[in-house]
């Protein structure tokens, strides 16, 4: 009288789930060099963690006598697990059954995983492959009817950016709504080659423009994550995809209810590096190695970069100090000089949104000689986007500090930290500032006389040269105007005695930000 049997059953059933779309399908898959939705969560998560949700889910046949003879799983495969040791919830398309549409998900697995999520104040991992839960023109011929349009538990995705962290892998093909979900994140990857990204695929813009075009030409790694910035980073392949994915969650906390995770540093908090006292070139054309110089100063080997090409100008990274979890920007001079244009402005905000929403202190590298400038700049909108990026700094309350490294100009530098509370800052004595770079500024300012002058050269090189005394630091500093100039070689110790009171601060300040995040 056991129930025996029926666990059997059980047990067949989920046995069945995990041959998902069948030998050929998975073939397929494989020979595309793409792993299978369960080879992924196994590869993400701790070993023997996945708890899954749903397994039974799929469309049964039966015969006359009620037994089982075909079972197809749902497209989605969605659970509870760990990554070293936290807690997650990860969700991911089965591309080989019915190239994950929603008609193959069978209920509302997916909006399960979301809600799970935001209820239980886990990070939420989306593995997207195809069209990530969206439709199908099939499905019509199923339900013998079209439909209007809509977005089932958007609303929940939403509110999910203003409370856990959610971290995005287009894994294959990703349309329609699949690239909805993976821009809708705080962090997302692609993967080099067998990832594309777009709104709608190749047959349906050929159909639009009578025009024949590859997947790959169409939304590649090197158009999003080297492009629009509609994916943050680029992975060689999906184990580094992975890889990534766990890199970016160690930092942050598992909700805003939480605090960053601190881990013990086996760097010395004191270390000074001599390399720091000649790191930025004397000659004002010259330029460095803004990437190195971080090096200098965070923990060794704990910095993680964001979006590396896009909005080149700006660099954004997840590092820690002293063990501490922090987000850092910094100006690369190699990339137009360091100067922010639309692309690097857009990048500025979803990273400021990012550490504010989950109490990640903001270090600000500041060597920034202002928007960019000219007629493309003009055309693309730089002012409203550098307007966005300058709210975000205002809008933000996480504990913040700007290292003036080099160059803060004009209304661009004035954003170099928010002047209503405490502007927290050290300069370095390669500092220079003020509303125009002299070059320029003494073109502005004296153009009727260098038009009347007879020799304008002459004066225009007298003219630089009087303002170019005036642009020491220190004259800035007898002023009060910058509150300490500083031995580069003292920035790592000030930098770990204020990430300790940050962190304590931030303890003391948790729940969500009265904005929600912008994706």
């Amino acid at each position: 009288m056991s129930w025996k049997p029926e666990l059997e059953e059980l047990e067949r059933r989920r046995e069945l789930a995990q041959e998902m779309g069948g030998p050929e399908r998975v073939a397929r898959a494989r020979e595309a060099g793409r792993l299978t939705v369960r080879e992924r969560i196994d590869r993400l998560l701790d070993p023997g963690s996945f708890h899954e949700t749903g397994v039974l889910a799929g469309a049964a046949e039966y015969d006359e006598a009620g037994q089982l003879k075909a079972f197809r799983p749902s497209n989605f495969v969605c659970g509870r697990g760990s990554i070293a040791g936290r807690g997650v919830i990860v969700g991911g398309d089965d591309f080989t059954v019915r190239g994950g549409a929603a008609d193959g998900a069978i209920g509302n697995k997916m909006g399960w995983a979301e809600k799970a999520a935001r209820d239980l104040r886990l990070p939420l991992v989306r593995l997207v492959d195809g069209t990530g839960g969206g439709g199908s023109v099939k499905q019509q011929s199923t339900i013998r009817r079209s439909y209007v349009p809509y977005l089932p538990d958007w609303d929940v995705s939403v509110e999910l950016l203003s409370t856990v962290p959610v971290i995005a892998a287009a894994l294959g093909p990703v349309a329609g709504l699949g690239a909805a979900r993976v821009a809708a994140s705080h962090f997302s990857v692609m993967v080099r080659g067998t990832s594309q990204l777009f709104v709608a695929g190749p047959p349906v813009v050929r159909r639009a423009f009578g025009r024949d075009i590859e997947k790959e030409d169409l939304g590649g790694s090197h158009i999003h994550a080297r492009g629009s910035g509609a994916v943050d980073n680029e992975a060689s392949d999906e184990d580094d995809a992975l890889a990534q994915i766990r890199r970016v969650l160690s930092y942050l906390p598992a909700s805003v209810f939480e605090v960053p995770p601190r881990r013990p540093s086996e760097d010395d908090p004191e270390r000074r590096e001599e390399a720091l006292l000649s790191f930025v070139p004397r000659d004002r054309r010259k330029v460095y190695d803004v990437r190195t110089l971080l090096d200098l100063v965070l923990d060794l080997g704990s910095r993680f970069e964001i979006g590396r090409y896009f909005g080149r100008a700006l660099t954004t990274h997840l590092a820690r100090i002293d063990g501490i979890p922090v987000g850092v920007m910094a100006n690369d001079p190699t990339q137009r000089a360091g100067s922010i244009d639309d692309a690097a402005a857009d990048k500025m905000v979803r990273f400021i949104d990012l550490c504010d929403t989950f109490h990640l202190p903001v270090v600000n590298f500041v060597d920034n000689p202002g928007f960019l400038i000219g007629v493309e700049a003009e055309k693309r909108g730089t002012i409203r986007s550098g307007v966005r990026a300058l709210t975000a700094v205002y809008q933000a309350s996480v504990p913040w500090v700007s290292i003036l490294v080099r160059k803060a100009y004009g209304v661009a530098g004035a954003g170099h930290g928010a002047h209503h509370r405490l502007n927290l800052r050290y300069a370095w004595p390669s500092g220079e500032w003020g509303s125009l770079p002299i070059e320029g500024g003494v073109e502005a300012a004296y153009r009727r006389q260098l038009e009347a002058s007879d020799d304008p050269e002459a004066l225009r090189a007298e003219l630089e040269a009087k303002y170019a005394s005036m642009r020491s630091p220190l004259l800035t500093a007898e002023a009060f105007g910058i509150e300490e100039i500083i031995d580069p070689r003292e920035t790592r110790p000030l930098l770990v005695d204020w990430a300790r009171r940050a962190h304590d601060i931030v303890c003391q300040n948790l729940g969500p930000k009265s904005r929600g995040h912008r994706p």
